[in-house]
């Protein structure tokens, strides 16, 4: 499986993320839709930081207007600068715009239907974000910085570049947010800035504070992260194909101000997938009821229902109901579990994960005295493609055997060989 690896430990801001992403490979010319659309450029250059050459992509206006804006850690969303960052906090290009006024502007600009799909995907990210910490609704949503042009520059480049890159996985490691405060329009807040807290709430990557005092994360970089990357503890093992850094705007005292970006083939693994465990225990259900739950709780979303006995209280026998289901299925699969076994209270263990293989079912012919009969069959295999377990349905050896006369295990036999085959 091709991997984009991202190495957040001194955070990201769009400009960075376009940095990263042309650094580890993507074509530049990719971006001239978006110059074309908007009055911006994108001004590619090599800097050093902290004795690491790095990719930096600044981003110009084309209208006449020499301003620049600084979409780097501190520049970027409705923040300020690091309190200790002696330069001013620069407004970005373009008037201030309404979250629907943004999602017009990207679905005019043309974009192929996955990289128009990424960039509203984040800036609802980005929105629903601004709601929450303004409390509003997010169709009344007003984006400061990042509705201007730049911005919407940094979040659809972004999504171009990654479209380019080609890659079917995107993982990062725990993103750092800086510390110290920013000023903002509302007063002093702590790093990380209450835009970002939200957006990690609903990233799958881990937000953590330091190393410096600074702000490392701005909202945009989150938000095109959260969109788009799996956390992961530590890098993954890939066969390294391409990398680069992607360069902040300013230096760091003590270390490089860069986002590293690694593609590569991953090394053969199972593949991780989000999922929900509800669970409830049961004293007074009937059995057919408890034995009808697989399919009528797979009817509403459950991946996998498991019964197992338990000691009640006053030593009454009952039985432990655990399902599994993806997280969007549990609210329809936590009701129809009341419903089915009248239960008052269903537990909820969150989001979590498991490690599944990818799966595919197979036709496989069983040829027996001149006869001809078909059985699915199971196909599990790592990221890899190498396949390490087959297995034959078993109704439908069950019906091949009632006709031929063979056993059940001899059916499940031949179909997994020509599976295999």
């Amino acid at each position: 499986m091709r991997t984009l690896a991202f190495d957040g430990r001194t955070g990201a801001a769009g400009d960075m993320l376009l940095g990263a992403l042309l650094a580890a490979g993507a074509d530049r010319s990719v971006l001239d839709s978006v110059e074309s659309t908007l009055d911006i450029g994108y001004a590619v250059s090599t800097v050093d930081r902290a004795g690491v050459s790095a990719t930096r992509v600044d981003v110009l206006r084309t209208d006449g207007d020499d301003e620049h804006h600084d979409t780097d850690q501190g520049h970027d969303g409705d923040h300020g600068h690091h309190s200790g960052d002696s330069r001013p906090h620069a407004e970005g290009h373009g008037p201030h715009r309404s979250y629907r006024e943004v999602v017009d502007i990207v679905e005019g600009m043309g974009l192929p239907s996955a990289v128009e799909a990424d960039a509203l995907a984040i800036f609802e990210i980005l929105g629903e974000a601004e709601a929450a910490v303004h409390g509003t609704d997010l169709a009344e949503t007003h984006f400061h910085e990042v509705g201007a042009d730049d911005a919407i520059a940094d979040v659809v480049g972004s999504c171009l570049l990654l479209d380019d890159l080609d890659v079917e996985r995107v993982v990062t490691t725990p993103v750092s947010a800086g510390g110290g405060t920013v000023e903002m329009s509302h007063g002093t807040y702590p790093v990380p800035t209450p835009a970002v807290v939200e957006i990690a709430e609903r990233a799958d990557w881990s937000l953590q504070g330091g190393p410096v005092d600074a702000e490392l994360l701005t909202p945009t970089g989150a938000a095109i992260l959260a969109h788009v990357a799996e956390g992961v503890p530590s890098l993954p093992a890939v066969r390294v194909e391409a990398s680069g850094y992607g360069a902040g705007g300013r230096d760091l005292a003590d270390r490089p101000n860069v986002l590293r970006a690694t593609v590569g083939a991953d090394e053969g693994r199972l593949r991780r997938d989000e999922i929900t465990v509800l669970e409830t225990n049961v004293d007074d259900v009937a059995p057919e009821v408890l034995g009808d739950l697989q399919r009528s709780l797979a009817e509403v979303g459950a991946r996998d229902v498991s019964i197992l006995p338990a000691t009640m209280k006053k030593s009454r026998p009952g039985h432990l109901v655990k399902v599994i289901c993806k997280p969007d299925d549990a609210q329809r699969v936590a009701r129809r579990l009341a419903e089915a076994t009248g239960t008052l209270g269903v537990r909820e263990h969150g989001a979590g994960h498991r490690w599944v293989a990818d799966r595919e079912i197979v036709t496989a012919t069983v040829t027996v005295e001149g006869e001809e009969y078909a059985v699915d069959v199971k196909v599990a295999s790592d990221s890899d493609g190498t396949v390490y377990d087959v297995s034959a349905e078993f109704d439908d050896a069950v019906a091949v055997a009632e006709a031929t006369g063979l056993s059940v295990r001899a059916v499940l036999d031949r179909a997994e060989r020509a599976a295999e085959a």
